[in-house]
């Protein structure tokens, strides 16, 4: 007799998790959004500027990374910058869902490595539940790890990277849960020798960050396709450490049971914020305690947008509000980046 599997447990859309442990992550929702959750397959030759691979980093764990290359003429006459900055992206989702090459992706991050003249290096990272938190962390880490053997020439040796990359100056980048990534990685390499790789700056937009108790804009905001509060609540308790409470560090750095920021080696951060975002309070608190112990932080706010707005490519597309404030978080990132 074939045991017809149960569901546990739902997140609407995006995931259900079955009673014999699997994960479907078919998407449910509405049929009109799908195709930003379809995979973009990696493209060799440049398209509108730009050209895509995908590359192993790991064989033992089989961890890849997307590799965005702009079509780039280097200008040798100055030799400091003939060289790309490198652009490490970790993906959103809720540490459960998404995948580096969604199209969502690939349409903004192909968008930053050619207006940037960056390459981006995107993580595919291991999801929660099957992989709970810290493996995300682990995996954005092993990203930087896997370019300092590329720097120091150890065995591996990858063309783009070696030939167009700049390791003096590698900036990680993260959406929502992604920018939760930003600040772990960056003082997980606080504490290591990376060279020749030198983190020059942290760009976490629109981080997870959340704590036990609602702030006033998870409240009062609307909610939107792209963050709900129950996304919020059932994708942590699947990402967390089994018993955590969103107090724990991964998603509350500023709490009483994280290390104390004054004692991270953190690189310069610009702090992207949406007004209209849910979490925006305690994005806030982050900002005010980065401050506090003397962090060097700016802060990008978009108004009248939420929470990771410029990856809704439909939104992007149709509404000029929105498309108006994607370029301006565009252009803000590429003057840190100029600047770092």
């Amino acid at each position: 007799m074939v045991h017809q599997k149960k569901l546990v447990e739902e997140v609407s859309g995006w995931l259900r998790i079955l009673d014999d442990g699997s994960v479907d992550r078919t998407w449910t929702g509405p049929p009109e959004v799908k195709f930003m959750a379809e995979p973009v397959p990696p493209h060799e030759e440049f398209k509108e500027g730009v050209a895509v691979r995908d590359v192993t980093i790991d064989e033992k764990s089989g961890l890849k990374v997307r590799i965005y290359r702009p079509q780039h003429e280097p200008d040798y006459t100055d030799n400091h910058h003939n060289k790309l900055p490198i652009i490490v992206h970790f993906h959103g989702g809720g540490f459960c869902i998404s995948q580096a090459d969604w199209y969502m992706y690939y349409y903004i991050y192909s968008r930053l490595a050619r207006s940037a003249s960056a390459i981006v290096v995107s993580v595919y990272l291991r999801l929660a539940p099957e992989h709970r938190l810290p493996a995300a962390i682990d995996d954005g880490f092993s990203a930087l790890v896997w370019l300092r053997s590329l720097g120091r020439g150890q065995g591996s040796f990858e063309q783009w990277l070696n030939n167009y990359g700049d390791f003096n100056r590698v900036f990680l980048v993260g959406d929502s849960s992604g920018g939760n990534l930003v600040h772990h990685v960056a003082a997980r390499a606080g504490h290591v020798d990376l060279s020749p790789v030198r983190l020059a700056g942290g760009i976490p937009i629109h981080p997870g960050f959340v704590r036990s108790v609602r702030s006033k804009s998870e409240m009062e905001q609307p909610e939107s396709p792209f963050l709900t509060l129950d996304m919020v609540d059932r994708f942590l308790k699947l990402a967390l450490p089994e018993g955590c409470t969103k107090d724990h560090p991964f998603t509350r750095p500023v709490g009483h049971a994280a290390p104390p920021l004054d004692g991270l080696n953190l690189p310069p951060f610009l702090l992207c914020v949406a007004e209209s975002d849910l979490i925006r309070d305690t994005q806030m608190e982050y900002y005010e305690a980065m401050k506090e112990a003397s962090k060097d932080l700016e802060l990008l706010i978009n108004p009248g947008v939420g929470h990771s707005f410029y990856l809704n490519k439909i939104a992007v597309d149709m509404d000029p509000h929105t498309a108006a404030q994607t370029t301006a978080l565009m252009e803000g990132i590429i003057e840190f980046i100029k600047k770092h």
